[in-house]
């Protein structure tokens, strides 16, 4: 098949980048429309508890949210002051009514939580209209700059729910120039000297550029049927481009190598399909399967990610096996051209025993020791993560000094009755009474003796179901709120109702349960689709268990840096962030796939090469000391250029984001060095031919249709011989 596939890119090539072309143009047209179509949070669980509460109290009673939150402070005048009462009115005042539905301020109310100790700041909350996150966000757009447009005297800040969800979208698009700006350079200069010369430096970039533009399309097109988060391009972002240098690399490696044995351009194409191109489709359907399995979680913004993640890969995929082959037989051995005096000229390990070879040598020599040393090492790496809290997103997810997330923080430190949280519990009754208030007395009194809470209210009334208010002093992501909930959910509903209990920590109690639930089915199927076809491609059932086991050390390394670094606060300093004292829940999972997927890629590369030594030499010592010196440089370059790339996104605004490219810096490092270099090599050597080991049964199978780096002559041979 890739033989076929080698043939046809060349005699067809002028064809394969005429189609190319024609769909970046349509890609650049169509595709980068996808930043105007994307959704807006979806870190919460839908189909649960907390958000049948919300909306049954919506539906009914009618949403009373605190959308918009404008701060107002003066510097000579007290809320008392009846010309401050007319400033404020008259902002408010004239804003459009189609799209500000309710508004609450201190004289509407008289609660003294709208006013801060220092009497001379005040807040009003408005209510937009919409009756999604999107729609709301249009509101808001539409009064942006009304509301923003302080009076005379006044000082005004804007913060909410809404403006924190419009402020991390300016700042995720802001986070991808910026990471493409100090990545794009980085990874061109790395590449020039890896390739030596100009001509093959830009060919992952050419690939890079491809897995982007596709993968937007992709996404735009899912989202005319679907929502999809706009951290999606994040990801897009990071792995599309990662990966695509990869396969990229991989590929260009191979055809120079072929070129330098004395292939002809078809003959050296046709072998680099049939080798690294077998490779990085089977590396691209692992990578691709680890990511697609965040779609088992109904948080849209998981799925998002699996949706942007596996168009990524995919994408990255096809461009590497189709456009960069064809162009690859345009250029000939023109890709050498431009080539930089002193460079080598082209990275691999050739044949010869070098420095890889040495290095694989030396290890197995002492396999027991690097074993022993490296294993618990990587586990007492991952001793972090047994501690780790898990919550949600909220204000601090934005950089310090960010408008809205000023104006959460005033609230929480000026505003003596403001801070805490509320927990919204939807009554339904079956016989509506003719007074809500008193059919609720007994019930709102019991909520009222739960611990911590500090006053409870019914918020409203309408159809059948009521609302009630229970505000505690503890914000919505400290663990105490949780217990908070845990004890409102305790208390029994009133005769003849049903309850419901939502807000923002029952809503997070309710994301950790699903998580919980869903995580043992997303690592199992991992986990077994990965085992079959790590035995596809190698024809062993020991090799799928010891890669298992490999990535598990990687993982558990990277996740207790990541409680170490994020949740108890350590590099906040260098990093640029807040702690919050725990981990956004979503990561972990979302790391677990990206990463599970990743360390497949060059599990795979590595194991791709070993095989084909053992399949010709019949040793398996020199086969892995042979198989590193022919890989060990790209692997190591590759993840040297995939590490370059997510590094750009730590230095993201938004901490989740950050936190993600922090964990694959550190994950991909850790497998590329310690696991791939010394533990690889180690194992191995202390499994012998056992590495090889399947059940007769299957390994006649494989012979016959396994996946293997060798053309179909020599295919032919070695299934006659195995019989």
């Amino acid at each position: 098949m890739f033989e076929t596939l080698g043939r046809f890119t060349y005699r067809r090539r002028r064809l394969v980048l005429a189609v190319t072309g024609v769909f970046v143009l349509a890609a650049l047209v169509w595709g980068t429309g996808v930043f105007g179509s994307l959704a807006n949070g979806g870190f919460e669980a839908p189909d649960t508890e907390a958000a049948r509460a919300v909306r049954t109290i919506e539906q009914s009673v009618g949403r009373t949210g605190s959308d918009v939150i404008v701060l107002y402070r003066s510097d000579d005048r007290t809320v008392a002051d009846p010309a401050y009462r007319r400033s404020v009115e008259n902002h408010l005042n004239g804003l459009p009514r189609e799209d500000v539905v309710a508004g609450a301020t201190y004289w509407t109310t008289r609660s003294p939580a709208f006013v801060a100790d220092d009497q001379r700041t005040t807040y009003a909350v408005l209510t937009l209209a919409g009756a999604d996150p999107e729609q709301r966000l249009a509101s808001y757009h539409r009064i942006a700059d009304a509301v923003r447009a302080a009076p005379a005297g006044l000082d005004v800040q804007v913060g909410g729910e809404i403006a924190v969800f419009d402020e991390v979208n300016t700042q995720t698009e802001h986070d991808i120039v910026q990471a493409e700006t100090i990545s794009l350079p980085i990874v061109l200069v790395l590449l020039v000297v890896v390739f030596g010369g100009l001509v093959a430096a830009s060919l992952p970039l050419f690939v890079g550029g491809l897995a982007i533009l596709g993968a937007f399309v992709v996404l735009r097109g899912l989202s005319l049927v679907t929502d999809v988060s706009v951290f999606s391009i994040n990801i897009v972002t990071m792995i599309g481009f990662g990966l695509a240098t990869d396969y990229a690399l991989f590929v260009v490696t191979r055809f120079r190598e072929q070129l330098a044995a004395g292939d002809d351009v078809e003959a050296a194409l046709v072998r680099t399909m049939s080798t690294a191109g077998r490779t990085v489709a089977f590396s691209g359907i692992t990578v691709g399967v680890a990511i697609s399995s965040l779609v088992l979680f109904p948080v849209m913004f998981l799925r998002s990610m699996a949706y942007g993640g596996a168009a990524a890969v995919a994408v990255a995929m096809v461009a590497a096996l189709t456009a960069l082959p064809a162009l690859l037989g345009v250029l000939g051995h023109r890709v050498d051209k431009l080539r930089l005096p002193g460079f080598r000229r082209h990275v691999g390990g050739g044949s010869g025993h070098g420095a890889w070879y040495r290095l694989a040598q030396n290890v197995m020599r002492r396999p027991i020791r690097y074993v022993v040393v490296l294993v618990p090492l990587m586990l007492l790496l991952g001793i972090p993560f047994l501690q780790a809290q898990l919550g949600g997103v909220d204000h601090r997810a934005l950089p310090d000094g960010a408008a809205s997330r000023e104006v959460t923080e005033t609230l929480q430190r000026d505003f003596a009755g403001a801070g805490g949280s509320d927990v919204l519990v939807a009554v339904r009754f079956a016989s509506p009474p003719a007074d809500a208030a008193a059919a609720l007395a007994g019930y709102v009194g019991e909520l009222q003796q739960v611990k911590d809470v500090e006053a409870v209210r019914v918020g409203g009334y309408a159809d059948g179901v009521a609302s009630v208010i229970v505000h505690t002093h503890y914000t919505a992501q400290e663990l105490p709120a949780r217990d908070v909930v845990e004890g409102v959910r305790a208390v029994a509903a009133p005769p003849g109702t049903s309850v419901e209990v939502g807000g923002e920590t029952a809503a997070l109690l309710d994301l950790l349960h699903v998580l919980a639930e869903r995580a043992p089915w997303m690592a199992g199927f991992i986990v077994l689709v990965t085992f079959v076809l790590l035995f596809v491609a190698f024809g062993s059932l020991v090799l799928p268990a010891k890669a298992l086991l490999m990535n598990v050390l990687s993982l558990s390394a990277s996740f207790g840096a990541m409680v170490w670094i994020f949740q108890d606060g350590n590099l906040s300093g260098l990093l640029d962030f807040t702690p919050a004292g725990f981990l956004d829940a979503t990561n972990p999972v979302l790391l677990f796939a990206v990463l599970f997927g990743l360390s497949m890629d060059y599990e795979v590369f590595l194991l791709s090469r070993i095989r084909e030594e053992y399949d010709r030499t019949g040793d398996n010592t020199q086969a892995v000391a042979l198989g590193l010196q022919r890989t060990g440089g790209i692997i190591t370059s590759a993840a040297l250029l995939l590490i370059i790339v997510v590094a750009a996104f730590a230095t993201s605004g938004i901490v989740f984001v950050k936190m993600i490219g922090v964990g694959l810096v550190i994950a991909i490092f850790l497998d590329a060095t310690v696991v791939r270099a010394l533990l690889v090599p180690a194992t191995m050597r202390l499994l012998g031919r056992a590495n090889w080991w399947a059940p007769a049964p299957m390994a006649r199978w494989w012979q016959r249709h396994g996946f293997r780096e060798e053309p179909a002559e020599r295919k032919k041979e070695l299934v006659e011989s195995a019989h």
